[in-house]
């Protein structure tokens, strides 16, 4: 959720502030601010409502004093509405230090009439401040940023990142993490922090992750970090893997329209390094260890949105192929039921960021049951891999929009990957049939482009029902979370109503809202490897078109018995079964996209979203 930016070094930390507020935009936020302390080394600060653009304006308007240490930050509202009081930074210390802070701080209500007793005040309704005014206090008894930090964060319940600068220690930027994500960027003669790498990637692409119940201090020439209790503990240094251009638009519309055109890289960069002469071996899981994989008797796949539609997807494939029974469970709703897990169960969660709040509670939960945890994840350094005993990394490159799309497909790319280890460690695949399916999965990505070659088709069905109010979307087998995630990406993109189910269900209830001119989509499995499923879900077309439904079908090349049923008709290239959803989901991910297009909304960021969510 919040984008949070630290920087000390030579450079004029203004810029380097906003450059990476700019790159944390895609996290959602509703108000951005920053702090500076000057060369004369008093602490100038600035903050505004609204987008990043309205800061600068403030800037504009009313110019503060630059200097070499600072924190910016975007916020995503929970404590206290979006508004200039409750933007951060917020001000402790008698106004010489700020504080910039990620998360919820649970208790911030005992703390805050704790103060107000003691005769401090407030200006804001925000959790936040609560931290920046007890940091202040403690500020004034130890006199050290890092000392009082120590003090603070034993106080706190809940999840924080909290970073802060006081005038009296100019060169200075200390920061802390609780269950929130916060990573160090390491220059020469420069250091940064952010909420991720992208906050500092334009300068540097050596960085390393703050751990659980951390504290970091960083100065022009050092990285120091310890524990709670001020013991220095042991980093490690990672390389980021993409540079600065991969998170820029690069002529392209919006960045949802970059990121699914590069879907088919996303797929094949996943795929990379992991075939080899037409066997799958995952690395990451042959350090896991063959023998713990073959003792695994279930598994529970953990995750939310569009992650769990991948999750849902891939169980088909893994109970297909390996043999082993698969629950998929949604993170906020799996350790509240008390599941029953074993040494057996292996827990793999999904998540694009590795941040995801509900997934990162309900993996230390499976692990602290007995269960092992394997995350797949697209970002380094992040803390729900940390928090696993192995991660499977998708390599799709930065994914900035809200809405997902090409981390999703990568997500089943790697879950594919890990069924097809799964199978070979297991013994349930042949070597023929491994292979077989080997090269299903290396012919997807040539076509995922070929499906997005009838983007002007998508574009034209969506300008054509930009006043569409409400869509319904159909699928069986691995068509179902298809048909979920096509109506997730209308709600994210368009906000008009949009709801998937199980086509089977159809006459169970949901025919019910089939009225003339109901645009449906279908999801229509193969008539080659789903013989027993294409007639019923043609079947369900009759039925639906019968009673006045506009039906827009998404359908194999060479579908002759769907064409007399459907008003419109989107060809996908042959593909195996099970292999369909990472083709099917692309012309879904276009006309979400293109609608919004139509309707003058915001594609990248949708109203309400944020990418990236780190509270619960």
């Amino acid at each position: 959720m919040c984008g949070i930016v630290g920087y000390v070094g030579d450079s004029k930390s203004l810029e380097v502030l906003m450059g990476g507020l700019r790159r944390l935009e895609y996290r959602g936020y509703d108000s951005a601010g920053i702090a500076v302390i000057d060369d004369d080394g008093a602490l100038n600060t600035a903050k505004q409502a609204g987008k990043l653009a309205m800061l600068s304006g403030e800037l504009d308007a009313h110019p503060i004093n630059n200097g070499s240490t600072g924190i910016g930050h975007t916020r995503w509202a929970t404590h206290g509405a979006p508004n200039n009081e409750n933007a951060h930074p917020h001000l402790g210390d008698n106004g010489r230090l700020a504080l910039i802070h990620n998360g919820i701080i649970e208790n911030f209500s005992p703390l805050k009439d704790e103060l107000l007793a003691e005769g401090f005040t407030f200006e804001s309704e925000t959790d936040s401040e609560v931290a920046a005014v007890l940091l202040g206090r403690e500020y004034q008894r130890t006199g050290d940023l890092a000392a009082a930090f120590r003090a603070v964060v034993e106080r706190l319940d809940g999840a924080f990142t909290l970073l802060a600068v006081h005038q009296d220690q100019p060169g200075v930027v200390v920061g802390a993490r609780r269950n929130s994500p916060l990573v160090i960027g390491l220059g020469d003669g420069e250091n940064f922090l952010g909420s991720d790498v992208a906050a500092f990637v334009e300068y540097t692409r050596r960085a390393v992750a703050i751990g659980q119940d951390q504290i970091v201090t960083i100065t022009p020439d050092a990285v120091v970090v310890t524990d709670f209790a001020g013991n220095a503990v042991e980093t490690e240094e990672f390389d980021i893997a993409w540079d600065a251009s991969a998170s820029e638009k690069g002529g392209w519309s919006s960045f949802m329209a970059k990121e699914v055109s590069e879907q088919p890289d996303a797929v094949a960069n996943t795929l990379r390094g992991r075939i080899s002469d037409g066997v799958v071996v995952v690395p990451e899981l042959t350090e896991f260890g063959d023998e713990v994989l073959a003792g695994i008797r279930r598994i529970v796949i953990i995750a939310c949105g569009t992650a769990a539609y991948a999750g849902q997807t891939a169980k088909y494939a893994i109970e297909k192929w390996a043999q082993i029974p698969v629950d998929v469970e949604l993170s906020h709703e799996f350790r509240y039921r008390d599941p029953v897990l074993s040494d057996d169960t292996l827990v793999i969660s999904i998540s694009q960021s590795g941040e995801t709040m509900d997934t990162l509670m309900a993996v230390k939960y499976a692990r602290e049951a007995g269960a092992k945890a394997i995350s797949i994840c697209n970002t380094q350094g992040a803390t729900i891999p940390r928090e696993s005993d192995a991660v499977v990394y998708t390599h799709a490159g930065p994914e900035v929009a809200v809405a997902s799309t090409k981390a999703f497909v990568a997500q089943i790319a790697a879950l594919y990957l890990f069924a097809l280890h799964l199978a070979r460690v297991r013994g349930t695949l042949d070597a023929a049939g491994l292979a077989e399916q080997t090269a299903e999965l290396l012919a997807i990505p040539d076509k995922i482009a070929t499906v997005l070659e009838q983007g002007d088709t998508v574009r034209q069905l969506a300008t054509w029902m930009s006043d569409t109010r409400a869509v319904l979307f159909l699928g069986r087998h691995v068509g179902f979370p298809i048909a979920l995630e096509g109506a997730l990406k209308l709600k994210e993109l368009a906000y008009i109503h949009a709801e998937g189910f199980a086509a089977g269900e159809l006459k169970h209830g949901p025919i019910a809202l089939i009225e003339p001119g109901q645009p449906v989509f279908v999801v229509v499995p193969s008539p080659r490897g789903s013989a027993h499923l294409h007639p019923k879900v043609v079947s369900n077309i009759q039925e639906i078109r019968a009673r006045g439904a506009r039906v827009i079908a998404i359908a194999e090349q060479g579908d002759a018995a769907v064409l007399p049923f459907a008003d419109t008709v989107i060809h996908i290239p042959l593909a195996a079964p099970l292999f369909e959803p990472l083709l099917a989901v692309v012309p879904l991910q276009l006309f979400a996209m293109e609608l919004s297009v139509a309707k003058g909304l915001d594609v990248d960021q949708p109203r309400n979203l944020a990418k990236s969510v780190t509270v619960e």
